[in-house]
């Protein structure tokens, strides 16, 4: 596992992530900016995209873990570190987890990006359980169901993840 960056490594990192969020206003994209620096030092930076290329899921978390998933050769980022320039919103946090960056480090909070009518609250009792009518979703269970996972399972060439 890498060494804790430092907290000067920390507020230099966070400080570019603001940087890049605040240039991508001026292109014509969100308020948000990201950077991955993977185990090895690289770094690797994204910002939201959503309304520029029509795409929910391209928050500049995303983007970024996409950019350093392709540029290292690998799906899996254990050791590297996801500074944002504000709280990761659900979607962010789980591809985080799944692409296992080990920290994340950001500066304003979900609380500054509300006050801007980036409010993602909501989500976020979702997924705490408390507000399960936003999005009702039930598993119907088929006689096929199990077939992927089997096929999985069968498959000596897998990769394992």
């Amino acid at each position: 596992m890498p060494p804790t960056p430092t907290p000067a490594e920390i507020q230099d990192c966070l400080g570019q992530a603001i940087r890049i969020a605040v240039r991508n206003v001026s292109d014509g994209g969100g308020p948000f900016g990201a950077l991955v620096v993977t185990a090895d030092g690289r770094s690797y930076d994204g910002v939201n995209r959503v309304t520029l290329d029509n795409d929910p899921t391209a928050h500049a978390e995303v983007v970024a873990i996409r950019k350093a998933a392709a540029g290292s050769g690998n799906f899996d980022l254990s050791g590297a570190v996801l500074y944002a320039s504000c709280e990761p919103c659900p979607l962010c946090l789980a591809a985080a987890l799944w692409a296992r960056v080990d920290r994340v480090y950001f500066a304003a909070d979900r609380h500054n990006a509300a006050a801007t009518g980036f409010d993602d609250a909501l989500f976020h009792e979702y997924f705490d359980g408390t507000r399960p009518e936003l999005m009702p979703a039930s598993q119907t269970d088929l006689p096929a169901s199990d077939l992927p996972f089997q096929a999985w399972r069968g498959n000596p060439d897998r990769t394992a993840y």
